[in-house]
């Protein structure tokens, strides 16, 4: 990785109340990058989403995007300077149709324009008079994946995206990973399939114990045979 990373995250820890979950977290994400997250749950890894977005309300640390140090900003400011997050429960106005979820986020001047939207999520288009909340599970992530597109981010977090999913809507999301990897978009993905993750990964970070114990490629981690037992199987939980 050359250059300024998009993202770079160092020493951080965050709490929910006196709960101390992250114990000094150190990534980053190069330019067009994707970079998974793994790890048991319970981990601390939606944790770590919440306090580089700015939803986490106690985080110390250096987070810096861009080369801009954003923590402790609002989220809306943080989204603002070009993170947005897909959530684990995606989030999408149930109420509003697919295209009143799509504008209210929409940016001028994203590269991700509500046409194109439409392009990469033809059945999106389809039902953009639909009610988020009418749509099937698979229908309303590609909706919260789109909505995220639509504010011209920088980097993407996406926190288990595949999850309830079917298995013919996953390599859907697969593909389209894969897409948004050869259009140069960063992104840090939390993700409990490692058939996924391996798929469509650059690099992949270990988290265990609130910091981050393991870091390779894909060779590496396949080949880590006592890493994936000892981190990321029930056996050794």
């Amino acid at each position: 990785m050359t250059g300024v990373p998009i993202i770079s995250v160092v020493g951080l820890h965050g709490w929910y109340g006196k709960s101390h979950i992250l114990q000094g977290i150190d990534l980053t994400v190069g330019n067009g990058e994707l970079l998974a997250l793994l790890g048991r749950n319970g981990v601390g890894k939606t944790t770590t989403m919440r306090a580089i977005s700015g939803t986490l309300a106690r985080a110390e640390g250096d987070v810096r995007l861009a080369g801009l140090p954003v923590l402790g900003q609002p989220a809306h400011v943080v989204a603002r300077r070009g993170l947005s997050l897909v959530p684990e429960h995606r989030g999408i106005f149930g109420t509003l149709t697919v295209e009143e979820n799509l504008s209210l986020a929409a940016r001028r001047g994203s590269p991700w324009s509500t046409e194109r939207i439409w392009s990469m999520f033809p059945s999106l288009a389809d039902r953009r008079r639909t009610p988020g909340g009418k749509l099937s599970g698979g229908e309303q992530q590609m909706l919260a994946i789109g909505r995220a597109l639509v504010t011209g981010p920088k980097l993407l977090l996406l926190d288990e995206p595949t999850e309830g999913l079917a298995p013919v809507i996953v390599d859907r999301l697969i593909e389209i990973l894969r897409e948004l990897k050869a259009a140069g978009l960063s992104m840090l993905l939390v993700e409990q399939s490692l058939a996924v993750c391996t798929a469509v990964a650059d690099r992949f970070a270990i988290l265990d114990g609130g910091r981050i114990v393991w870091e390779g490629d894909g060779p590496a981690l396949m080949s880590a045979e006592d890493v994936r037992a000892r981190h990321l199987t029930l056996e050794h939980a």
